[in-house]
């Protein structure tokens, strides 16, 4: 699997700190992304979560880095599969609105005869949370 990270940036109408707490806030992250209870936004805090199209993998993350405001970074692997990725968080303001840039690297390290772990899955995956999903909930919810 090619080793280059995939980066999603877009600019979207929210101030950085609702974009903050829409990342980081269990029940506004639910309505979103995942349904994450008792998430916590600390270095050392472990979660996991079911995802997947056709099938359910469990996902197991740990939260390795923090900014308060600005960055938050979690490991993202699977039960029973080899291999280990870092999603990264990253919101800076741009005028009135906010920029938010979402890095997954670490994707050549999964099973490459899994299509599910597919460079593209991840790359349509993320588009459509951050590209879609998350831009439409904090847009559709103003402050």
């Amino acid at each position: 699997m090619e080793n280059s990270p995939i980066v999603v940036s877009l600019d979207i109408d929210a101030s950085p700190a609702k974009a903050w707490t829409a990342i980081t806030n269990s029940d506004e992250m639910k309505k979103w992304y995942f349904d994450l209870p008792g998430f916590v936004p600390e270095k050392g805090y472990t979660f996991q979560f079911y995802g997947g199209d056709d099938k359910q993998y469990l996902h197991l993350c740990d939260v390795v880095d923090i900014v308060p405001g600005k960055k938050i970074a979690y490991t993202w692997r699977y039960d029973g599969y080899a291999g280990n990725s870092l999603v990264t968080f990253e919101l800076s303001p741009v005028g009135q609105k906010t920029r938010l840039t979402v890095t997954h690297t670490g994707l050549e390290t999964f099973p490459a005869d899994n299509p599910d772990f597919a460079k593209a899955n991840f790359e349509a995956g993320w588009t459509e949370i951050i590209g879609t999903s998350l831009k439409k909930y904090l847009e559709d919810n103003p402050e």
